[in-house]
């Protein structure tokens, strides 16, 4: 008996094909729908063709000019000239690397947003499954309930029961509407906040059973794989690499800036033309400016030790969170699977072997174990989706 049930119960724990699929549907509507991602790849494609300005020659400078000469005799003069000034060479290669390493840090910012996203929505479809459930099992109290108070009406009535016994059924009959009720207003709130990240459309999941997804077998073989796939650690990891791009950066334009042109001059008949160049010598505008840029270097590599910690402890605390869950939930189900009296209890209600009191309070524990189990089930599909949104 005990083989059999560990079969369902771990029947249970893989997801029907029909619900995974239904859920990652209403995932590629939210990311296809959701407002916000859309704003940041309109952003993010800014964002882009920022990078890319700037990294190109400045454009030439033209002068002319005409002088009047005093005394009248000397003539007048008139002088004209074609500049182009450029930066060492090295720097527009150092800046074109820098842009398109900027340009692919930008889609790792997206691919995180987009997992926060629906990372969101899958909680969101858990909670969902988990009011549904719930709603539909108040729906069955709340009936079973009525006929208890209809039973007890009619003793009352005819006089085999009394005032106090009555009260209680109607009592315990509008506790129960209660709580539908206020789970109900929940599923509602639910069903809005979904719409939301839906772009504002319409979308419901009316399903029952919570996906419980099961655990990775081996916790640290598959955090090295769900560290190597996270956006956020591969954002800051190729932020160093931008920074170090940034510190050759900072050397090349330290170096002499260049000009080369052509100029004329005309006066009393006469022309003067030529070439020109020119060299800047670096003192004090790129000063501290390497500094900076190695400082830069450390504090991304800092920034990226210190996540990388965290992210590790934060998934092995939902690894062990989530174990501890699936066993408990595992024992709640057994329970209720071979321990239930909720049909002898009735029977013996309705063959008046027991009071309406010990039936209250006897099937008070029934309720309370399932609602416990719906629970655990709930906060351990919760914890495995947040363990494992990496791969969303």
């Amino acid at each position: 008996m005990k083989k059999i049930l560990f079969v369902l119960f771990s029947l249970n724990f893989l997801l029907p094909a029909r619900a995974q699929n239904a859920i990652e549907k209403i995932l590629q509507e939210v990311e296809t729908n959701n407002t916000t991602l859309q704003a940041l790849q309109k952003e993010i494609e800014a964002k882009k063709l920022g990078n890319k300005t700037g990294i190109w020659l400045p454009d030439p400078e033209v002068t002319y000019g005409h002088l009047w000469g005093t005394p009248r005799e000397i003539g007048n003069q008139n002088d004209f000239g074609i500049t182009q000034s450029f930066d060492f060479p090295t720097v527009y290669m150092h800046q074109s690397k820098l842009a398109g390493m900027e340009n692919q840090n930008l889609d790792l910012q997206y691919q995180s947003e987009r997992i926060n996203t629906l990372l969101r929505a899958k909680q969101i479809i858990i909670e969902l499954a988990y009011n549904n459930a719930l709603s539909e099992d108040y729906a069955r109290r709340v009936e079973i309930a009525r006929i208890i108070v209809d039973s007890y009406q009619k003793k009352f009535d005819l006089g085999e029961a009394d005032a106090i016994e009555r009260n209680k059924v109607h009592m315990n009959l509008v506790t129960c509407m209660n709580k539908k009720e206020k789970i109900d207003i929940e599923r509602e709130a639910l069903q809005n906040e979904l719409k939301s990240l839906n772009g504002g459309k319409e979308i419901q999941y009316h399903a029952t059973e919570i996906p419980l997804t099961p655990l990775p077998s081996d916790f640290n073989e598959w955090y090295a794989a769900a560290e190597a796939k996270s956006p956020a650690l591969q954002y800051l990891s190729k932020q160093i690499d931008i920074n170090r791009q940034q510190v050759k950066l900072s050397r090349a334009q330290g170096l002499p800036k260049l000009s080369a042109g052509y100029a004329s001059e005309r006066i009393l008949g006469e022309k003067l033309q030529g070439v020109v160049i020119g060299v800047s010598i670096p003192l004090w505008e790129n000063k501290n400016n390497v500094k900076q840029a190695r400082a830069g270097v450390l504090s991304s590599e800092a920034a990226l030790e210190d996540n990388k910690i965290l992210f590790f402890n934060r998934l092995q605390s939902l690894f062990k969170q989530s174990v501890s869950l699936q066993e408990t939930a595992q024992q709640y189900r057994t329970a209720l699977t071979s321990y239930s009296n909720e049909p002898l209890l009735r029977k013996a209600l309705d063959a008046g072997e027991i009071s309406l009191l010990d039936y209250l309070l006897e099937v008070a524990y029934y309720y309370d174990a399932f609602n416990n189990m719906l629970e655990t089930e709930r906060d351990y599909a919760l914890a495995v989706a947040e363990l494992t949104a990496v791969e969303l």
